[in-house]
């Protein structure tokens, strides 16, 4: 058997090597020649997985080291009998802390208390869920939108036109597909009062980027439209600016390799059951109210320090390489 793995994912060097031969392989590097003979991916977003790689090759099994499968031809698998699976959830804390430091920099910034704003969220999945529970705890009045779950689940929640006009703070947590794509256009934009803030950790083509910036609004993004080729003006303007790390944190990155090795022992029926990297300890839940999460927040994830190199003008690429993953704490 033969696994082809993104060199750039951790804690994974020598585990699979018992069972399998393995091939190590930068994300943009992957090459038709090179999963020809393998029989499973190990990926992230940087390889595309569409017909053009996997046509004529052996593999049956992919597994992606990342929450989003937008990087995967999922109709081509499907029909080829290629199972697919993504680490959904794995750097849900992760993404979770980034939003709150994000929110203690507004509420310095602007001298608000948590009872006296609004937050909006659209896309109420994995770290949407932790987003609302979190800033409900910390005082903040809470929309959410997420229409696959309102129709799934018949939930309270809000259509995207009904949220937009009530909330302060607009953050999303939506996956990019077909209905996500540039879903914050021009004319979403335009239902914000004018001193809403925009909050985007999950993709960039979410936000119409030249939206962002014909309505001038103040916004903290990690995300962006065309990484890494992000429009100069936006960055200049944005008042935080971070090279999609927002999920970069240690036990975000060890709970993904976890995931994609358990999912690919599962299918090869490999004696792999629980593993877990054991450079790293599991993040313990806990409640943390706002007083000490304003305390505490900047020793983990200190924004202003993690926008200046992007601002600075740093290759994105090489800052997200190079990043060091930040501790959970909550």
């Amino acid at each position: 058997m033969k696994i082809v793995i993104d060199s750039a994912i951790p804690f994974i060097s020598g585990i699979l090597e018992p069972f399998a031969e393995v091939v190590y392989v930068a994300g943009d590097s992957f090459t038709p020649q090179i999963v020809a003979d393998a029989d499973g991916l190990i990926i992230r977003t940087r390889t595309r997985c569409c017909r053009e790689l996997l046509e004529g090759s052996k593999v049956q099994f992919i597994a992606t080291a990342t929450i989003g499968f937008d990087h995967i031809d999922m109709e081509y698998c499907r029909s080829h009998g290629i199972k697919v699976t993504t680490a959904a959830g794995c750097n849900a804390r992760g993404v979770l802390q980034w939003v709150a430091a994000v929110l203690v920099m507004l509420s310095k910034r602007e001298g608000f208390a948590p009872h006296q704003r609004t937050l909006g969220i659209v896309g109420v999945g994995n770290v949407g869920k932790l987003v609302k529970h979190y800033a409900e705890g910390w005082g903040f009045k809470v929309l959410c939108c997420d229409p696959p779950r309102q129709q799934r689940e018949k939930l309270d929640f809000l259509q995207l036109e009904q949220l937009l006009p009530q909330v302060d703070i607009l953050t999303l947590h939506t996956p990019l597909d077909s209905s996500t794509r540039g879903i914050i256009d021009s004319k979403m934009l335009s239902l914000l009062h004018d001193n809403a803030v925009v909050i985007n950790a999950s993709r960039g083509e979410v936000v119409c980027s030249s939206a962002l910036l014909e309505r001038n609004i103040t916004c903290a993004l990690d995300v962006w439209e065309n990484e890494p080729n992000i429009d100069s003006q936006l960055l200049e303007r944005a008042i935080v600016a971070t090279p999609h790390i927002a999920g970069y944190s240690l036990q975000g990155k060890a709970n993904a390799t976890a995931m994609a090795v358990g999912a690919l022992a599962e299918h090869f029926q490999l004696p792999l059951k629980g593993w877990y990297p054991e450079q790293c300890t599991p993040t313990t839940p806990k409640e943390i109210d706002w007083q000490e999460l304003c305390q505490s927040i900047s020793s983990y994830c200190n924004l202003e320090n993690e926008s200046a190199p992007l601002k600075n003008g740093d290759n994105f690429e090489a800052l997200r390489d190079s990043y060091h993953y930040r501790e959970e704490y909550f």
